[in-house]
């Protein structure tokens, strides 16, 4: 058969197997043509990985398998593998192509494993064989060759013993040396046959359907899958139905070849885009230039807003030197008296401003209710809040020392005459150093210097996290989130002795002059008012819980709770919750996971910290009151400005991301007239079908959800979501995609089966082997560079919001990502947040 204007193309044919309705003998075939054009390095659309070859509704009525091999011209029948037997050698022709190269897969050894090369591996034969004489045992192999799953190390050695008829569990280092050739094969059917024999334990060159349930366990134990490992013998079962249609109780090596390379498609589109580099000008001039515009561009908020508080520290720095420069307070101080004024002046603006970005009602109404985020950058509240805290630091050490070292040390050495216009603020010349010590002002001074030291300290992200190792045990039981939650609400003492301290001020007598109060009046007076109007409305807003999940993968705890009539909130906002019988006093923040349009409210809070151990403990008791205060705004909330969105979620990250998604459906189904009720607590509800809500909120075209995961238990904890955006979103306006970082990446030898039964398992029931949901899951960690690629490919002259939320370890790259991309037609718009 001849297929025309095709380069590189596969195609395949498969019998029908004996299972099906037919009589016996009829030949029903399906061909699947693929092309792939390996001169271009420009990025083509290829079909959804997440769409398999194996097409669904080929029940075990009509088991018709379609299956493809890329960048190969073989026209094979898979139907014909099944009718060889182990003594029949087929002739089997694979063309070098490009594309074969790049799904060369199977790998045993890869970057995971810290692949460091044979002389690595040679120096550590020699440290683990020092006691026996040369002889590496095979408990040791994995250990010796970087494979850290010790079970699948040793099925490789007994593979590779075998063929060479070692027997023992002992190998010398020449030995070695032939398994690590063996295992590092560039040709791709060595390492079949290796991955094939570690299956067939008895060599006979078929593999039964027990030898097959037992690599399927094999394979999910080295990549942590224990949803797998409890179901190997159904997926055993399931690939026997596919590779063997005639009963004969094996499996042929063609077959398993033909069945692992068609799951490897993925990898192309990655390769692809790897080669697709953003062009960077040789100019070093230019390139630099291009450096400063886009970091501008791309942080114009933040630059303005630093540089006019800048400019106000310095002014007010300046005027309050120059003021006490014409003083005669100069003549016995000198300079450092103008320093310490100076860092005063800085101090009461830095003490009265840094309560302002953590007036979170203040700051929600001002984003959510006025244009105001359009020039200012609500959404780095926090970050200033850190910012002008250091900005204290360095005062409180300028004003501290210029007093305690230079000013108070020559106001006693002075002499008489020098002296005595000081007399009318100090009155009669000191004569000790301890009389400064026991002044009203030194003693304010010093208590706040202690308390603010406690409370920067404790508030640091690796105490407040225990991100520590080596600490002493009585350090570890009074540093978390509690010691800073604690500390910090020590600001009640530090600005009553501000007060006292601005009252009884050196140098100034009028109280008018003494201004202290008078910049901080205002602003303490807002967040007063704010921590007021959060008690009252946590009292009118007591909510009652009306269902709870526990999730063992995570330890994650679900509360779908009552929603009150006034409680308005916007998709990626977040609330606080309070637990009074865990703690009374205690609030902790929680993104929303419920729509809009939903009737009830929902969080997702993992077991992380004290506080939210002892809430899960408290559930399985019995059920406690809870209040909630909020909403909340949140960068995420900003999402209804564009067109085209990314979304990235790490872990528990996911959760402000999942309300989107939520409200994105939501709508979908008010536009498209599906008004069905919701089925489950995280299934998606219609909102109001108001035009006003139209308008507002359907902007966005088009969403890209990417969701890293260590743990595959995890996807339990939005299943249905998944579940219900592949069913409603017939348009696809969301493309979802799952990442479960515990897998090895497609292409590695330990992952290779599990691919495998992933195509299997969604074509035949429609779900993923190991989300347990409609959408297929990605192996490894994301390639943010091949993801920004495709967007910006597909989406050119477009504004692309990007929002994120997770640790901070992918926060660099998403950003440095997002700026490099934006230099070219599509423009991505970087948000996060950090926990």
């Amino acid at each position: 058969m001849q297929t025309s204007g095709l380069k590189n193309a596969t195609i395949y044919r498969r019998q029908s197997s004996k299972r099906t309705g037919y009589e016996e003998g009829h030949k029903e075939h399906t061909e699947i043509t693929v092309n792939t054009n390996e001169e271009s390095n420009s990025l083509k659309p290829c079909e959804d990985p997440e769409k398999s070859l194996l097409r669904q509704g080929h029940s075990m009525k009509n088991s018709v398998s379609v299956l493809k091999r890329i960048g190969s011209t073989v026209t094979t029948t898979v139907a014909s593998f099944a009718s060889l037997t182990p003594e029949t050698k087929p002739t089997r022709r694979r063309l070098k192509s490009s594309t074969e190269l790049a799904l060369n897969g199977l790998k045993f050894i890869t970057k995971a494993d810290g692949f460091a090369g044979w002389p690595r591996v040679e120096k550590d034969f020699d440290r683990l064989t020092e006691k026996t004489g040369g002889s590496l045992d095979r408990s040791d192999f994995g250990d010796c060759i970087g494979i850290k799953s010790k079970e699948f190390a040793e099925a490789l050695f007994d593979a590779l013993a075998k063929r060479q008829n070692i027997t023992g569990h002992v190998i010398s280092k020449d030995q070695l040396q032939i398994f690590w050739d063996k295992i590092n094969a560039p040709d791709f059917d060595s390492r079949l046959r290796i991955f094939f024999d570690m299956a067939d334990k008895d060599l006979d060159g078929g593999l039964s359907e027990d030898e097959v349930k037992e690599i399927i366990a094999l394979s999910a134990s080295a990549n942590k899958l224990k949803n797998i490992s409890g179901k190997a013998g159904e997926y055993a079962t399931l690939i026997m139905e596919e590779l063997d249609p005639y009963d004969r109780g094996y499996i042929m090596i063609e077959a398993l070849e033909v069945l692992l390379l068609q799951g490897n498609t993925k990898a192309v589109s990655d390769l692809v885009s790897q080669q697709v580099e953003v062009s960077q000008s040789r100019n070093l001039g230019k390139r630099l230039y291009n450096g400063v515009k886009y970091f501008v561009l791309d942080n114009w908020k933040r630059l303005w807003v630093m540089a006019l508080w800048i400019a106000v520290m310095a002014g007010l720095f300046t005027w309050k030197f120059m003021v006490y420069r014409n003083r005669p307070a100069y003549q016995v101080m000198g300079a450092c008296v103008c320093i310490a004024k100076g860092a005063g002046e800085t101090l009461k603006l830095n003490m009265a401003i840094i309560l302002l970005p953590v007036c979170r009602n203040t700051i929600t109404l001002l984003r959510t209710k006025t244009k105001l985020g359009v020039v200012v950058p609500f959404d780095d509240n926090l970050n200033f809040h850190k910012v002008i805290a250091i900005a204290i630091s360095i005062g409180v050490g300028l004003h501290s020392t210029s007093h305690l070292a230079c000013d108070f040390p020559r106001l006693i050495a002075a002499d008489e005459e020098t002296y005595k216009p000081m007399e009318q603020y100090f009155g009669a010349q000191p004569k000790s150093y301890v009389q400064f010590l026991k002044s009203v002002e030194v003693i304010t001074g010093t208590v706040m210097v202690i308390l603010m030291t406690i409370s920067f300290t404790l508030a640091t992200s690796w105490l407040r996290r225990k991100d520590y190792k080596n600490l002493p045990q009585p350090l570890k039981t009074i540093i978390g989130f509690n010691a800073f939650w604690y500390t910090h609400h020590l600001f009640v003492i530090v600005y009553t002795l501000l007060v006292v301290h601005g009252y009884y001020v050196y140098l100034i007598k009028t109280w008018y002059r003494k201004t202290t109060w008078m910049y901080v009046m205002v602003p303490v007076v807002l967040y007063l008012s704010e921590r007021l109007v959060r008690s009252l409305r946590s009292r009118i807003e007591s909510v009652e819980i009306k269902k709870i999940a526990v999730y063992k993968e995570g330890n994650v705890l679900c509360l779908q709770i009552s929603r009150p009539n006034n409680f308005r909130y916007k998709s990626g906002q977040y609330m606080y919750l309070k637990c009074s019988d865990v703690s009374s006093l205690e609030w902790h923040p929680f993104s929303i996971t419920s729509a809009p349009g939903d009737d009830y409210l929902s969080v997702h809070i993992r077991d992380q910290g004290d506080w939210t151990k002892k809430l899960q403990s408290t559930f399985y008791k019995f059920f406690p009151k809870l209040v909630i205060d909020g909403p909340y705004g949140a960068p995420s909330q900003d999402y209804k400005n564009f067109d085209v969105v990314l979304l990235v979620g790490l872990g528990i990250g996911a959760t402000p991301m999942i309300s989107i998604i939520k409200d994105i459906i939501n709508n979908l189904k008010v536009n498209t007239g599906d008004e069905e009720e919701g089925r489950c607590s995280n299934t998606v509800t219609p909102p109001s079908n108001s035009p006003a809500r139209k308008s507002e909120l359907f902007r966005t075209k088009k969403a890209y959800f990417y969701w890293s995961t260590k743990e595959q238990g995890t996807y339990e904890w939005f299943k249905s979501v998944m579940d219900e955006v592949s069913e409603a979103d017939v348009n696809n306006v969301i493309e979802l995609h799952n990442y479960c970082t515990s897998i090895f990446e497609e292409g590695d030898a330990r992952s290779a089966l599990i691919t495998m039964l992933q195509s299997l398992n969604h074509a035949k029931n429609g779900t993923d082997v190991v989300s347990g949901t409609r959408v297929m899951s990605h192996f490894g960690r994301p390639k943010w560079r091949s993801i920004y690629e495709r967007i910006a490919v597909k989406h050119p002259n477009t504004r692309v919001g990007v929002f994120y939320c997770g640790p901070a370890t992918v926060v660099k790259e998403l950003h440095n990502l997002a700026t490099e991309f934006s230099q070219r037609t599509t423009k991505f718009c970087f948000h996060k947040e950090n926990f």
